[in-house]
């Protein structure tokens, strides 16, 4: 048993007042295996990719915890079985399914997802870690909720949408973050998109901005927002005139992350408008341990399906609408895990 597997183990084994929800999928699906599918402990911790000893303590954890009775049971607004499937079909390390209320199904981003989201990134960040913050609504919703976090550094990713409202989002959203784990803030007080790249790479070198990109290769826990291509999902598109969104339409693209852009495969398209735009680099993205998407909704689940085939995300926080979705799109996926960029180098 390695030592991030020991420190997992002990601090199941402290009796912590709660599991986290990637914590309590896992106990759920390992569970499952054990109980109603009769598979060993062995070969659960060949398929999770853990030890048996961690297997043993989760197992006898779940009994601990209540989880297991006649059948798996987690809190209401987690649905196990999907994320267990979600998380096996995409190759994720951890997926985490929201129950999404019937009237709210087409709503992009149901605000539970933050709340959720939130839990996640207490049970994932770590003493010493550098979070990154993009902007995006599901990541200010999930900073708003956060009430635990480790002493960690904090740096946004991206510029923000609007300067003017930079106090309410994504600058708010890092300031929030740091407070709760009592470590630095590294904001940036730019727009996301500049009107050329002589402005952005100006905007860069400023003192301010230069630092917090500093960080960036540093990251090793980061928070980020999907958006689909078309108005009022996606922040880039309507931040670009209709000569331009017509432009990028023309290229094929089906999502975007961080002002990246995205064909229905995840294949990257349009990286001309990075040289314009204030954000971590794509293949900073790629390099950063634990890559944790928010994103929900049935008008973004073709943008989700597109982005975790990008093989950038990690780490999948969503709703059952979007997950029923996911579940049916198209041939399966190359496992996110497997993380070479698909475009070449």
């Amino acid at each position: 048993m390695n030592s991030s597997e020991e420190n997992a183990v002990s601090g199941m084994s402290a009796g912590r007042m709660r599991m986290g929800p990637a914590e309590l999928v896992q106990a759920a699906a390992m569970a499952r295996r054990f109980y109603l599918e009769g598979k060993s402990k062995i070969q659960i911790a060949e398929e999770f990719g853990v030890s048996r000893f961690k297997v043993a303590r989760v197992l006898e954890t779940a009994l601990e915890r209540d989880l297991v009775r006649i059948e798996i049971r987690v809190p209401a607004e987690l649905d196990a079985e999907r994320s267990d499937a979600l998380r096996a079909r995409y190759g994720l390390r951890h997926a985490v399914v929201v129950e999404s209320p019937a009237e709210a199904e087409e709503t992009p981003d149901p605000e539970n997802l933050g709340e959720v989201a939130a839990d996640l990134l207490g049970e994932l960040v770590n003493e010493g870690d550098v979070l990154g913050l993009a902007w995006g609504r599901s990541t200010i919703h999930m900073a708003a909720a956060l009430d635990r976090l480790p002493p960690c550094t904090v740096v946004q990713l991206t510029g923000v949408y609007d300067a003017g409202t930079a106090e309410r989002g994504s600058v708010e959203a890092v300031r929030r973050a740091a407070q709760v784990s009592g470590g630095d803030a590294h904001p940036i007080y730019a727009p996301m998109l500049l009107p050329d790249a002589a402005t952005a790479s100006a905007l860069r070198n400023q003192t301010g901005i230069a630092r917090a990109f500093e960080y960036f290769d540093k990251v090793t826990v980061a928070c980020v927002s999907i958006g689909s291509w078309e108005s009022g999902i996606s922040t880039v598109h309507d931040m670009l005139s209709d000569e331009e969104r017509g432009h990028y339409a023309s290229l094929g693209v089906a999502a975007e992350m961080s002002a990246h852009l995205f064909d229905a495969d995840g294949r990257r398209v349009g990286r001309d408008l990075g040289e314009r735009c204030i954000t971590v680099k794509a293949d900073q993205l790629r390099r950063v341990p634990e890559v944790v998407a928010i994103a929900g909704g049935q008008r973004k689940a073709a943008a989700i399906d597109a982005v975790l085939r990008s093989g950038l995300v990690t780490s999948l926080v969503t709703d059952t609408s979007a997950a029923d979705y996911l579940m049916a799109a198209g041939p399966t996926p190359r496992p996110a895990l497997n993380r070479a960029d698909p475009d070449g180098p």
